[in-house]
């Protein structure tokens, strides 16, 4: 074990601690479970709590353009009220639920780029230290998977993946950022979009699967964005022919014939209302129509290994990469 010093708030002869996650990814809305290792300093210190927070690298637009920064998304109390004696080693263990909306880093082992960490922090005696950070791993739900592997099948590519500061008017999103992974367009949507951009929104019923098309323009007409969303449940990942029900959505949002305004206008920071009294209405905020399946298709299940969107999804950042960025970016990291 590799424990890291508290020497902030508590001072040299603090205790240490090391988090130590167990192996696997987690899907969103799992349990994320590991230990928490304490070894007590030069004197006896009372513990008075110990907390996980869950932190996102979230990129933000605004007037003079984008920024990054460190956004918690999650915090849980797993452990304290007790006497850590000096020298003394103890083991805390924990199982925590990871939000629902609780973002995708990896698509078939391969990493999107995403960046998520989980931090301990340890309170004793009034202070408060940010201790061990530990990077987090998230696989996708199947009805998730099945998506992606519906556009991998059709012919989109994954671009890249990032987490939007924001909300999506219309919907039921509860965390203050998004997922949103770009996609090329497949050869048969080349000619009307320059690439879709996809959100996924779960709940522990279902998904809202959100879609928006960069249209190009005509001859005499500039391009637009499209955009709109569509409920499926989690039953529905091993139900229906996915390849035919997403490429339906595909042609319907290419469909659209009306602008519905910039990404940021739906990206911006303040929360847009619902669209209907049950915040499932057909339209939304910025014009975006929800469809729904009309139920189950052919019952094809998903193409064990064809992974289409696996293919380039590195983009040159290996998992090592990964976990070096994690530390990299939240080292010194100061945001409650």
């Amino acid at each position: 074990m590799v424990f890291k010093k508290l020497l902030g708030a508590m001072g040299a002869g603090g205790p240490s601690v090391d988090t130590v996650l167990d192996g696997g990814a987690v899907a969103p809305g799992g349990i994320l479970s590991g230990q928490v290792h304490l070894q007590g300093g030069g004197t006896d210190v009372e513990i008075e709590h110990i907390g996980l927070d869950l932190i996102a690298r979230v990129e933000a637009e605004h007037e003079d353009g984008e920024s990054e920064g460190a956004a918690v998304f999650d915090r849980f109390t797993v452990g304290g009220g007790f006497r850590l004696a000096a020298e003394e080693r103890r083991s805390v263990p924990f199982r925590v639920a990871l939000p629902w909306e609780t973002p995708v880093t990896e698509l078939y082992g391969q990493p999107l780029g995403i960046v998520l960490g989980v931090r301990t922090e340890l309170a004793v005696a009034g202070a408060r230290d940010k201790g061990d950070l530990d990077p987090l791993t998230v696989r996708p739900l199947p009805v998730q998977e099945a998506v992606l592997e519906a556009l991998g099948q059709l012919g989109f590519g994954f671009r890249s993946a990032d987490l939007e500061y924001g909300h999506i008017g219309g919907t039921g999103q509860q965390l203050p950022f998004y997922q949103e992974i770009e996609l090329t367009p497949a050869p048969q949507y080349a000619h009307a979009v320059n690439e879709i951009e996809l959100t996924f929104l779960a709940t522990p019923a279902g998904m809202e699967v959100v879609l928006e098309a960069d249209k190009r323009g005509g001859l005499f007409g500039s391009g637009h964005d499209a955009l709109t969303r569509f409920t499926v449940s989690h039953q529905d990942a091993f139900a229906l022919d996915w390849s035919t029900e997403v490429d339906g959505w595909i042609k319907e949002l290419v469909g659209h014939r009306a602008s519905y305004g910039s990404h940021a206008s739906y990206g911006s920071h303040a929360a847009y209302g619902h669209g209907g009294a049950d915040g499932y209405g057909h339209t939304d905020g910025h014009g975006g129509h929800e469809g729904r399946h009309s139920g189950p298709g052919m019952g094809t299940a998903i193409a064990a290994g064809a992974a289409g969107l696996a293919v380039g999804v590195v983009g040159g950042l290996v998992a090592a990469e990964v976990v070096d960025e994690v530390g990299d970016f939240f080292e010194g990291d100061e945001e409650d």
